[in-house]
């Protein structure tokens, strides 16, 4: 029976970013707040799938955002896995359904996946500071004494 100052409330689906669709009847409030504390938790990768979402991050294909920033106790990430380049595609072994979806990360994973992210920026920026400074052009046509290798140096 219903309180004549309750509205009824309706049938909702939602929907994860898996293959397998899941619906959930919400009959009433608390069985929708359950729900909701489910997802806000987040949930795990499995080890291969994280270890993929991870070669992402570290390449700079993810974005991460907190599930909820203004609730201090939610601690799980939105992350978005962006389409890789072409060539890191072809050679990582990336799952597609990882990739343009929008997933739900618990704390722990969330975390260790911003440390990636931040490490693999920091690893590229070396490299490309490394890069500007090489001199192929020695390298390739003088010796370490500085004297020309066989040939002409022109």
């Amino acid at each position: 029976m219903m309180a004549d100052n309750v509205a009824p409330v309706a049938t909702a689906d939602l929907q994860p970013a898996e293959d397998s669709m899941k619906s959930i009847k919400v009959t009433d409030v608390g069985t929708l707040k359950n729900e909701l504390n489910k997802y806000r938790k987040g949930k795990k990768f499995e080890i291969h799938q994280f270890n993929k979402v991870a070669r992402l991050a570290w390449l700079g294909n993810v974005v991460l955002q907190a599930l909820d920033p203004t609730e201090e106790e939610v601690k799980s990430y939105l992350l978005y896995c962006d389409y890789p380049e072409s060539l890191p595609e072809q050679i990582l072994d990336i799952e597609q359904e990882l990739i343009g979806h929008i997933h739900i990360v618990d704390a722990a994973q969330g975390d260790a996946l911003a440390r990636i992210l931040e490490q693999g920026f920091q690893e590229r920026v070396a490299r490309y500071q490394d890069l500007c400074q090489r001199d192929f052009y020695f390298d390739k046509f003088y010796d370490q004494k500085g004297k020309p290798k066989g040939g002409s140096a022109r």
